[in-house]
């Protein structure tokens, strides 16, 4: 039982409190994709090796996706609002040390500092979502929630891009400054006390849940460039299995669970959480592939690369907007199924794409179609997890959900690596075009399957219009 309430934002209001969580879920989810415009000059100013450079990357999606499921449990033993605000503070203050950076070991303690923040504070701020509204509101509320997610990741590339090519690297670092210490401030004041759970946090189960994450992530940014059969990549993963063994058998024996077994048996949590894997790897793998497609084969600057996903995000949003008025009309299976058809469709386009093709008819139809796709499977995948998740249960609910957003992430980024290969390597020009052809053709065949299986997953029938909404079996 919960030792207070909130106050009651759940029936009217709360819209501005939404935007504030989405605000600082969309700086976490921009700082994914943003430092990867802003690496190759980031890289000749502290003059960074390549390992170097790769943990920038790595050591922020290392802690984020490692620490999600500890985060949400303490947010709800803890209290949402503390904890978010905890994790806020923890990432802003990362993100001014990071700009500040004079070398690479500042600069990656900082790097591993914004993920830990991240951790804590999106997890907290999805609970206090679905927490607060109620009904068709939450259904809204998730599926704005949902296109946060998908438009974070597209808009990084053109944020990258406006800032490396106009005050620079560090301010891919300093943007999040202001914005942190904005939503800081306005949280403390308009946010309720969170309530918080009787129940202790299950450090062993943390523990081993934090390394088989953190592991598997490791073992799959290194496939990207070791390949799957370098001892450095599956060594990882298979310490990440013997860890996520051990967890599962300490989750069976503890009396306070870090992940209750009751929540992992619902059928929309499990089939949401792998909606919300796909989604992640199939967008952040496509615009891996196609903003590498732009600089290395077709010539785009850094600036010139990020305007070219502008409409790529408008699209997404339009895409999540609609398939939250979907999932109200219609359920969630055949709205899954829409999204990933257009995503493998878009992903088909793409894998016709040449050297001598004009990259705004040849790259940008297909894109846009894939990630609009994709930005309607993150929507569903939010709302399938979090709707009718009880009160207590909610921190450990988007935890689960956001880790699966951060493995998607990796997984689709080390799968997509390695199949285009040569297409990678800034010195291959235009001649590898048939490394990106083949990645993207993977792409399309894995949405193709993720519409078939995935919609058949999840729950059939239309959300019930409840105060406590479930899926009708």
């Amino acid at each position: 039982m919960p030792h207070h309430h909130p106050a009651g934002t759940g029936r009217r209001g709360g819209w501005g409190v939404l935007a504030l969580l989405c605000l600082a879920q969309f700086m976490v989810i921009l700082d994914v994709t943003v430092v990867n415009v802003a690496l190759p000059r980031l890289a000749t100013d502290l003059r960074l090796d390549r390992a170097a450079a790769t943990w920038v990357v790595t050591a922020y999606t290392l802690c984020f996706g490692g620490l999600l499921v500890l985060g949400g449990r303490l947010a709800d033993v803890l209290g949402r609002r503390a904890v978010f605000l905890t994790g806020l503070a923890v990432f802003t203050a990362a993100s001014l040390a990071a700009g500040l950076a004079g070398g690479p070991a500042t600069l990656l303690a900082a790097r591993a500092a914004q993920g830990v923040g991240a951790a804590l504070l999106s997890p907290a701020a999805l609970a206090v979502v679905s927490t607060m509204f109620h009904g068709p509101r939450r259904h809204r509320a998730l599926a704005v929630w949902g296109a946060v997610g998908g438009a974070g990741a597209a808009a990084g590339v053109l944020v990258g891009g406006l800032l490396v090519s106009g005050p620079g690297w560090s301010w891919v670092f300093f943007v999040n400054v202001p914005i942190g210490v904005a939503v800081g401030g306005a949280v403390a004041v308009v946010v309720p006390r969170s309530p918080r759970y009787r129940g202790r946090v299950d450090v062993p189960g943390a523990l081993l849940l934090t390394g088989a994450a953190a592991a598997l992530i490791h073992g799959l940014t290194r496939a990207g460039g070791a390949g799957w059969t370098s001892t450095g990549t599956w060594l990882p993963i298979a310490a990440a299995a013997g860890l996520a063994a051990a967890a599962a058998v300490v989750q069976r024996t503890a009396r306070t669970p870090l992940l209750p077994v009751t929540l992992l048996r619902r059928r929309p949590v499990l089939a949401g959480n792998a909606v919300m894997l796909a989604a992640s790897g199939l967008l952040v793998a496509g615009f891996f592939l196609t903003s590498t497609l732009a600089q290395h084969v077709f010539g785009y600057s850094a600036l010139r690369t990020g305007l070219l996903f502008l409409p790529v995000t408008v699209a997404t949003v339009a895409a999540a907007h609609a398939a939250a008025h979907g999932l109200r009309r219609f359920g969630a299976r055949p709205v899954a199924f829409a999204a990933f058809a257009a995503a493998a469709a878009g992903f088909a386009l793409l894998a016709g794409v040449s050297a001598h093709d004009d990259p705004l008819r040849a790259v940008l139809p297909g894109f846009v179609l894939a990630a609009a796709g994709l930005g309607a499977g993150f929507v569903t995948a939010s709302t399938s997890v979090m709707t009718g998740v009880e009160g207590h249960a909610a921190g450990s609910a988007s935890g689960v959900l956001n880790t699966g957003h951060e493995l998607g992430a990796a997984l689709g980024v080390a799968i997509a690596s390695s199949v285009a290969a040569a297409g990678v390597d800034p010195a291959a020009g235009p001649a590898a075009v048939a490394g990106f052809t083949d990645a993207y053709t993977v792409a399309a065949v894995t949405a193709a399957v993720a519409a078939l299986l995935l919609a058949a997953a999840l729950p059939g029938g239309r959300p019930a219009a409840t105060d406590a909404p479930v899926f009708v079996h």
